[in-house]
């Protein structure tokens, strides 16, 4: 078997490049992040025949610049002398605007291979690319593939394991002979490279590759540093500081990008057949979608929608985990009797143990369904529009429609969320945006949701549930708006943003994606809830004279009471109520297993379940209105602690993460307090 070649990934957002990374290494992938940095990367591996490949998988780009963290790191991945082969996965649809990043790799000198995916789609649009001649101008070879419908695949690797040692020999053909006629330039070099410049251009790179060889740089690709250096990349002055006076006098970039896009339109004019001869399903699908005035309206009916089928169909099949958990639980009960196991490691495994995670694990379908639903909307290529639509909003806030990219991901995680602010380039919007993506219900508080608005609002259940979703998106842009009149008003970058074609969700994505969300939910759930659950059984089993029969004496209740007075403006004046909002630091999803844990309830999302919770709490005076206030409250108060320290890492500040937590801890009382009391009123 030959030695391992390294493959990269790369491609413009929303080119289909994850999924055809995936229909290659399928789950056999692991993520994560570059060292010290925030940007995700996946790796897998794969056979091919007698080769071996490892697949990286990077972030969606649109041009190699330095101006964001994902193409420094990108360039600086394909810079790598490890790096064997480069598979740019373009969007044939789309093919225009995916060349300009495609014309950037092939000056790179590395071995390209241009995988032309969605070729399903060219075909159903009656277009036609000329797979003989884009490969002749271009120097590259150029696949056709479809990732949906794994297509191509094969040819696409057998490419790859032998691209590496015959991508020298290129001719070029061209065809501008206007252009080398005109041309006083000595050198031949429209039989050299795929992309030309004019002659001043061309002089001037001569020149300062000429210099870097003096300068006594030893460097695999002069031609590229000298672009870079023409174009005064801050990153590569910093790396080879030569003299460049008399040759560059100003920043070239803007001349360079404006003759790639003319070699570009020669391609398109060459190469790309019919290009115009059935209009695209999408342009008829967007003028809703995007539309000033109902877009906003038609998201937010989508996202009811979502809500809708995670309620009824994730009710539905939870069933099924509740008598589980209950059989389970009683068989555990019964069997340790039976053995005459003590009455305190009874109560740790029944009580603690299993009424803490499992009480957890009912709510899986109703996560699954969510995933799902969250899965589908990007795939088929709606959440791009959703940041579009939302970018006159924004603005006014004095944000990009970018901004909320991270607020459509906090309805998932607000870890991935908070990390994707990175690609904000001020750092006055990121502080701004951190600040309020936490407010977005991420799937972890969904479970507290279930379970209060089923016991108290009955067939407005889902009503409560949806309205929490609503107010937090209100309460991060009514902070975002306070903030913006209060700061300093900075230039606005405007969107800039793909919309890429509507298209069938593949299921195979849409699989892999819910499994890696389900497997993080059963790991928390086996660890972070786990410990917990023990933490509290321990807290509320224990007390100063070791293990106690009345859970009022408990060290728990001491730290519950010690901190109520706080929370009985908001009608949550039970001490119990204050540890389960504690334990929910460590997970949202902690808060549930608490409740089952602190009141003593088996089973607690069963009917029954619930029942004996609306029995107890109801005990105490706490009805709808309370119930309400408490959803809120978990709503808007601090984050778990995997998204305080991204937030840590993101802002690189102990002083601005203080403020973010004190500042949610703050939002959260207060709209508690205030929906509490304004309801008692009519209530």
């Amino acid at each position: 078997m030959e030695e391992e070649l390294l493959v990269g990934f790369v491609g413009n957002p929303n080119c289909g490049k994850t999924t055809l990374f995936n229909a290659y290494t399928g789950a056999r992938l692991k993520v994560a992040n570059w060292p010290g940095v925030t940007v995700e990367k996946k790796e897998g591996a794969m056979k091919y025949h007698n080769h071996r490949f490892k697949l990286v998988d990077l972030p969606g780009i649109y041009s190699l610049t330095s101006y964001t963290m994902e193409e420094k790191l990108s360039r600086e991945f394909i810079l790598n002398d490890e790096v064997d082969v480069i598979v740019n996965v373009a969007d044939a649809s789309a093919l225009e605007r995916n060349l300009y990043l495609t014309l950037q790799l092939i000056e790179l000198g590395k071995p390209v291979i241009l995988a032309l995916n969605m070729m399903d789609i060219v075909e159903e649009r009656g277009m036609e690319i000329d797979l003989h001649r884009l490969p002749e101008m271009l120097g590259v070879p150029c696949i056709p593939v479809s990732a949906r419908h794994k297509t191509g695949l094969e040819i696409l690797m057998h490419t790859v394991a032998h691209h590496k040692t015959k991508c020298q020999d290129i001719n070029f053909v061209h065809q501008h002979k206007e252009l080398e006629e005109k041309s006083k330039h000595i050198h031949a070099h429209h039989k050299e490279y795929a992309m030309v410049y004019h002659d001043e251009i061309e002089d001037k790179l001569d020149e300062i590759t000429e210099r870097l060889k003096q300068a006594g740089y030893i460097l695999s690709n002069y031609r590229w540093y000298a672009l870079k250096l023409l174009e005064k990349d801050s990153e590569i002055i910093k790396q080879y500081p030569i003299d460049l006076e008399g040759i560059v006098d100003q920043s070239y970039e803007t001349e360079i990008i404006n003759q790639k896009y003319d070699f570009i339109d020669e391609i398109m004019e060459e190469c790309l057949v019919n290009k115009a001869k059935k209009a695209a399903a999408t342009d008829r699908i967007d003028r809703i979608l995007t539309h000033s005035i109902w877009g906003l309206p038609v998201f937010l009916g989508i996202m009811a929608v979502v809500f809708f089928l995670t309620f009824t169909i994730g009710d539905w099949l939870k069933g099924g985990f509740e008598s589980g958990l209950s059989f389970f639980s009683d068989t555990v009960f019964n069997l340790l009797t039976k053995a005459k196991t003590a009455d305190w490691l009874i109560s740790l495994i029944v009580d603690g143990i299993i009424a803490g995670v499992g009480g957890i694990l009912t709510f899986l379908p109703n996560i699954i369904i969510l995933f799902l639903a969250l899965a589908f909307l990007e795939d088929s290529g709606y959440m791009s529009r959703a940041a579009y639509v939302m970018d006159g909003l924004m603005e006014r806030l004095g944000l990009s429609g970018r901004a909320f990219i991270p607020m459509i991901l906090g309805f998932g995680c607000s870890v991935p969320a908070v990390m994707a602010s990175r690609a904000l380039e001020d750092m006055r919007d990121r502080r701004k945006v951190v600040l309020i993506t936490p407010f977005m219900s991420c799937s972890a508080r969904l479970p507290i949701y279930v379970l209060f608005s089923q016991m108290f609002f009955g067939k407005f259940a889902m009503i409560a549930a949806f309205s929490m979703y609503l107010i937090g998106l209100a309460v991060g842009i009514l902070t975002a708006f306070v903030i913006n009149r209060f700061e300093k008003k900075g230039q606005i970058r405007p969107l800039l943003i793909e919309l890429p074609e509507y298209k069938t969700p593949n299921m195979r994505t849409i699989f892999i994606y819910v499994w890696d969300k389900v497997k993080d939910y059963l790991t928390k759930a086996g660890t972070t809830i786990f410990i917990a659950s023990i933490l509290i059984w321990f807290l509320l089993n224990f007390g100063s004279h070791g293990m106690i029969k009345e859970m009022s004496e408990s060290f728990g209740a001491g730290i519950g009471k010690a901190l109520t007075p706080i929370l009985v403006p908001a009608g949550l004046g039970l001490w119990q109520i204050v540890l389960a909002l504690i334990s929910g630091l460590a997970a949202k999803e902690v808060v549930v297993s608490s409740f089952s844990v602190l009141f003593g309830i088996a089973n607690i999302n069963s009917t029954a379940g619930m029942n004996g919770l609306i029995d107890v709490l109801s005990g105490y005076g706490f009805g709808a209105l309370n119930a309400y206030a408490f959803m809120v409250f978990c709503l808007l108060y601090t984050p778990c602690v995997a998204t305080i320290a991204v937030i840590k890492r993101e802002l690189k500040s102990v002083k601005w993460t203080i403020i973010s937590v004190l500042y949610q801890l703050f939002i959260a009382w207060f709209f508690a307090v205030l929906i509490y009391q304004i309801g008692r009123i009519f209530y």
